[in-house]
């Protein structure tokens, strides 16, 4: 794809965002929100006994680029274990979008992994 598409493609998940639902009970759940902006996003996982993301959702508001990355990164997440979530980084949320992406705009980006590692965290110390 190239620049224009990717860019429609993540103006159509900001109108239509992946998983965007409440998940009652998870078993994971993390918050975070960008203090430059006001970007508020919640990711929710229910994980099985074999530590497998059988789903999840996310809720919040935010500019196209988080709500982008956030529906793509629930989307890659569900049948991955926690111990993939771990090997995770910011840079693999990044290259989920397909675009360049602004040092200015990379909180944006962002956001849903910060959410999910919050999320991982919260679970680990519960679990230990």
């Amino acid at each position: 794809m190239d620049d224009i598409l990717y860019k429609e493609y993540i103006l159509e998940l900001y109108r239509d965002p992946l998983h965007k639902k409440n998940i009652t009970h998870p078993t994971m759940h993390g918050k975070a929100v960008n203090q430059s902006c006001g970007d508020d996003i919640t990711v929710m996982l229910l994980v099985d006994d074999t530590d497998r993301i059988t789903d999840a959702g996310h809720q919040g508001v935010g500019c196209a680029i988080s709500q982008a990355a956030v529906s793509l990164l629930i989307d890659w997440c569900i049948g991955k274990t926690i111990r993939e979530l771990n090997e995770l980084t910011q840079e693999h949320v990044v290259d989920m979008l397909g675009i360049h992406i602004s040092y200015a705009r990379k909180n944006c980006a962002t956001l849903g992994y910060v959410a999910l590692t919050q999320a991982i965290q919260l679970y680990e110390r519960k679990n230990i």
